[in-house]
Parts: structure tokens; sequence; C-alpha cells
């Protein structure tokens, strides 16, 4: 007989196995006994530190919920925690632990530290699902989104409702339980109620925040069509360069109860760094490779999303007085227009307008100040390594981002491939 994994979806007629007692070897979650983990083990491979944690520590919140209801537990919960723990970077978590290595941190508290480290990977959970329903994207990560599965699974793909689907109700509520999730994990891990637990939550409830007021922002822009350069660079930082960068590298310093000078550089260099990761994005969403990026190239422009890149093609277009360019890009972005032949004249304007060009001397000049600040932190030295090696993957401009030419794969349209790591 099979032994069932508590990340599986339950037998709805069993009822909900007891939570199974034991440690998790080096990465040890708040619930229960807390044994000592040593941070230098977990300096070696931080990604599969917070993956040990996540997953016994998703293992008990499926049981949980399975003992809430089974067929909650197996349709929203254990669908939850599978995403958690299937692709992703760990970016965030390795910025935050990174951070607060570099502080002096970790020595005493490595256990906490994870728990901080995986409660940003289900905020990270939380973005992408509610993203995923918001922009009706039908793949995340090289596979079906959230919502699109459930909506397989109870055929109701065409039924309407006032927020959509049912698969996407259900996963906004699957998005609202991975930020429960990650708020329970944040508030175990905080040792007391000192100025360094005050601190860090203070951080913690700004960058809920910061992500909730960019999301909308994001979407009264495509609602209302209007949208300058500046404003969708704003929008970049609340959404995503906030809890991506800047948000895990404070967290990870004042969590070592770091000086404020360090946090405020620390900030200043995310704010830079998580803004190009974002601008990154866009252009990889734009001219990227699918089976790099795990969604449809072009996403954005169908769906008329006010990306940066589009908006500098816009200003750019009205400087040079390219009316055809502005009609092009009114008329062929969007639902109504930008498909087939009429998605490739928009990346020609792109590219033709230097709004792809600008955009990545943008991405490198943010990357630049980013490195400065970090540099400028006062960190251990090979902590400042491992920041600066991971801001270079994360923000670091792809080869082919102004066009000149790249060796990589090349679309049939003569235009370069952007490739990089996923989210």
């Amino acid at each position: 007989m099979r032994v069932q994994d508590p990340l599986d979806p339950p037998v709805p007629s069993d009822p909900p196995e007891p939570a199974a007692s034991g440690g998790r070897g080096d990465a040890v979650g708040p619930a229960g006994p807390v044994d000592p983990v040593d941070p230098v083990a977990v300096d070696r491979d931080v990604p599969a530190a917070v993956e040990a944690w996540l997953r016994e520590t998703l293992e008990r919140r499926v049981r949980e919920a399975c003992a809430t209801d089974a067929v909650f537990g197996s349709d929203l919960a254990a669908r939850v925690a599978r995403f958690a723990l299937t692709g992703g970077s760990r970016l965030r978590a390795e910025l935050l632990w990174w951070a607060a290595r570099g502080c002096g941190g970790g020595e005493s508290g490595a256990a906490r530290l994870l728990g901080a480290a995986a409660a940003m990977e289900l905020v990270q959970t939380c973005a992408l699902i509610h993203d995923d329903v918001m922009d009706g994207s039908a793949l995340r990560r090289g596979r079906a989104a959230l919502h699109v599965v459930l909506d397989e699974q109870y055929g109701t793909g065409a039924r309407e409702l006032p927020c959509g689907t049912f698969g996407g109700a259900a996963a906004v509520l699957a998005g609202d339980l991975a930020l429960a999730w990650a708020d329970d994990a944040f508030v175990e891990c905080l040792d007391g109620s000192g100025t360094t637990a005050r601190g860090a939550y203070a951080i913690w409830r700004a960058m809920r925040t910061e992500m909730v007021a960019g999301q909308y922002l994001d979407l009264r822009a495509q609602a209302t069509g209007t949208g300058s350069a500046g404003q969708a660079a704003r929008v970049a930082a609340l959404k995503t360069a906030s809890y991506t960068v800047e948000r895990p590298l404070a967290l990870g310093a004042t969590l070592a109860g770091a000086p404020e000078r360090t946090v405020r550089r620390l900030r200043e260099a995310g704010r830079s760094a998580g803004l190009a990761f974002q601008l990154r994005d866009d252009l990889r969403g734009t001219f990227g490779d699918p089976a790099v990026i795990g969604k449809p190239v072009g996403e954005d422009l169908r769906e008329g999303r006010a990306t940066y890149v589009l908006a500098v093609a816009r200003e750019r277009c009205a400087r040079a007085g390219d009316e055809a360019g502005l009609r092009l890009l009114d008329g062929a972005v969007g639902p109504a227009g930008a498909g087939g032949r009429a998605l490739d004249r928009v990346l020609d304007l792109l590219v033709a307008c230097g709004a792809r060009d600008e955009v990545a001397r943008r991405v490198e000049e943010l990357c630049h100040r980013g490195a400065e600040a970090v540099r400028e932190a006062g960190l251990a030295p090979g902590a400042e390594d491992r920041i600066m090696t991971l801001l270079r993957g994360a923000c670091g401009p792809d080869d082919g981002a102004s066009g000149s030419g790249s060796p990589q794969a090349v679309r049939k349209a003569g235009r370069p491939v952007l490739t990089g790591g996923g989210r």
C-alpha cells in the first residue's frame, strides 16, 4: 500500500493523518522543540535548507487544513503547498539569509532566520497565484496556473462569476491562504517583543501593504489606459521591487540587529536592484524564450499591461512625432489587437524606436547603483560576495538586451531572445 504524501491530495473519505513528530535535519521550523541549526551548513545550500523548513511546516499546515475539511485540504491547501515547494529561484530567501549573515546573524538564531526566509517564499506564492488570476495567465513556472487547474478539475472554465470563473475565485482564496501561512511563519520566527522584533515586524507590515498597493495601481493603469514611464516605474517598485529585494535585505539585517546605517544602505541597494529585476523581467516577458521564462512571450502586450517598456515606447514616439507608432501602440496592444503579425509589428517598433535599448540601459544603471550601495553597507566579505552574485544573477542585463546581436537563440524576426532565472 502506497504511503500518502501529505502534500498529495488526500482521499476525502479517509481522516487526515496526525501531525508527524521528529526533526528536519539541518533546517528546523518554529513549531515544537527547536533543534540547533548549524549556520555554516545552511551557508553551503540556503535554498535546500529553506526547502526543508518549508516542507515540514507545510506538511503540518496541510494536515491542519485536512482536519478542517478534507476537500478544502485537497483542493486548495495541498496545491498551495505544492506551489511553494515547486520551482522558483528562492532569491528572496537567500537575500534575507545573507543580509543577516553579513551583519553577524545566524550564530545563535539560524532557525528563526530560516523561518523568516521561508515566510518570504510564501509571500511570493501568494503574489504569483493572485497575479495569475488578475492577469488571466494560463501558465506559471512552465505549468498550468492554479486557477486553470481548478477550472479543469470542475469543468468551470466557461462559467463566469462576478470575479471571473470558479477557478479564479478559488485561486484568490488559495493566495489568501498562502499569505496567512506566511504571516504565521514570520510571527513564529520573531524572538519576543524587543526592539529587533518590533523593527522586523514594521518592515513586514510595510512590505505587505506595498505589494497590494503596487498590484492595485497596476490594475488601475490597465483599466484606465494611462500611465507615464515614471508611473510604470512606481508600480514596478511597489509591486515587485520591494518584496523581491529591498525588504528581504532589510529584514535580514534587522533580524541580525544591524545598525540603522547598514539597514538604510541595504534598502537603497534593494530599491535599485529590485526595480532592475522587474524591468528586466518585463523585457524577458516581451522578447524572451517561453521555454526559459515559463510563460508565453508577449503576454504583457496581448493583455495591454502598463509595463515600463511600453510607457517608454509611447514617450519616445510622442517626442519623435511618430503618429503611426502611437497608433500602432494604441491599436495593437491589448486583447483586441496584439496577436500574430500585429504583435510582431509592436515588437519591431519597441526595437526601432529605441525603447528596448533604453530600458536595457536603465537596468544596467540600476544594477550598478545597487552594487555600490551593497559595497557601502559594511557587510562581512563572504556575505557581501554572495549578495552581489545573487543580484547579478537576478537583475544583470541579459546578452542581447541592447539589441546588439547576441549569439544566443534568435527569434525568426531577428530579435535576440532574453534569458534568465525564473520567479
